[in-house]
């Protein structure tokens, strides 16, 4: 014999349950997926997001904006740090905008996942110093506004990602001397801004002088660069420097074995600072190019040192534009000369050959005056007193 059993039905007590349940997953998943929404603080729409002059002191929702988002503003407000993963879900991220507010240290790395980011503006912070991977990824950045903060330096390596910026500004900060190896990747610059920086115009500076008339040749721009230091260049534009008032440079640089006149008050700015190019120990046995062989660039003191030991200024550099100039001034110069120098010789032979033919006309005339005199006496007396009295 089969038994049937009937299911219960339901109560209203079940359903409820069931339903409170239901609603709470659906919470829980609206919660867990990013870009659902704007945080609280901010205004929003599919591309943009406004969150500035709020008084934030810590970031807001960032994982509430849409994937789509492509421009971020945060400036005016008390950010004073931020964690590393702060923009982790912000790929499309094209504009970001953190000025005025208390930065004071940036993570390495921070913007690496900003992958399609053109805009970064710090400005107007407390940097003391940033990483070299800062930058790191920003392959697409364009433009980076560093300035009105306390940047006594620009490391090396961190403009090496951002070969494609056009825009740069360095103005307002503690720079006295710059790397001229830390902005050589940056081909495609076209304006740099380095005002309201006190600026030692000694042999420290020498090098990027040299990368700058080279911005300048190829059609960029450079704002003034004022010096403060040494006193007789005090208040002058560096760009109306002439380059032969760093010749001297060379002469500290023989005197002290290849560069250690030239680097000496370098390595006085500070721990921060990075080691200069073409100073210090980085040269050849007899002050020359460095030497490929790392266990030679140490001297032998410190045995074999490996590659990635040596800093990257060590790299073959192109010759400076201004001094390709000089070379094809001094050129020209000596074609003139030689045309000159040509041309006074001619003038030298021209004048010889015509004196000489002076001299032998005079020599004749004066062998034919004798001849002339004796027809003189044949002459009769009467036409003499005639032609007296005439």
């Amino acid at each position: 014999m089969r038994l049937y059993m009937e299911p219960r039905p339901r109560g209203p007590s079940t359903r409820a349950s069931s339903t409170v349940l239901l609603c709470v997953l659906c919470a829980l998943a609206c919660l867990a997926r990013p870009g659902s929404g704007c945080p609280a603080a901010c205004v929003c729409n599919q591309t943009d997001a406004d969150c500035g002059g709020r008084g934030l002191t810590s970031l807001p929702q960032l994982w509430l904006l849409p994937a789509t988002t492509r421009s971020l503003l945060l400036p005016n407000n008390r950010l004073a740090s931020l964690p590393p993963s702060a923009f982790a879900n912000l790929s499309s991220l094209e504009r970001l905008d953190l000025s005025n507010n208390y930065l004071d240290n940036l993570p390495a790395g921070l913007f690496r996942p900003l992958a399609n980011l053109s805009s970064l503006s710090l400005r107007n912070n407390s940097l003391r110093g940033v990483e070299r991977e800062l930058l790191q990824g920003l392959s697409q950045l364009r433009r980076l506004d560093l300035s009105l903060n306390g940047l006594s330096a620009v490391p090396l390596g961190l403009l090496d990602d951002a070969q494609d910026l056009t825009w740069l500004s360095l103005a307002g900060n503690r720079l006295h001397a710059l790397e001229r190896a830390a902005f050589e990747p940056l081909a495609n610059l076209q304006s740099l801004r380095l005002g309201a920086n006190p600026w030692e115009c000694d042999c420290n500076l020498r090098d990027f002088k040299h990368w700058m008339e080279w911005l300048l040749y190829r059609g960029g721009q450079v704002d003034g660069l004022e010096c403060t230091l040494p006193k007789d260049l005090r208040g002058r534009d560096i760009r109306g420097v002439p380059i032969e008032m760093f010749n001297y440079c060379l002469q500290l640089e023989d005197e002290n074995g290849g560069g250690g006149g030239a680097g000496g008050s370098s390595s006085s700015r500070g721990s921060g600072s990075s080691p200069p190019c073409n100073r210090g120990g980085n040269v050849g046995p007899s002050g020359g190019p460095p030497s490929p062989n790392p266990s030679e660039a140490s001297g032998g003191a410190a045995g074999v040192v490996a590659t990635d030991a040596l800093p990257d200024c060590v790299k073959q550099r192109y010759r400076p534009v201004s001094v390709r100039r000089a070379i094809g001034t001094v050129v020209v110069a000596g074609v003139v000369c030689g045309i000159v120098c040509i041309m006074m010789v001619a003038a030298a032979a021209y004048g010889c050959i015509y004196a000489s033919l002076m001299a032998k006309y005079q020599r004749e005339l004066k062998k034919r005056q004798p001849l002339m005199g004796d027809g003189d006496a044949d002459t009769d007396p009467e036409d003499k007193q005639i032609s007296s009295v005439a």
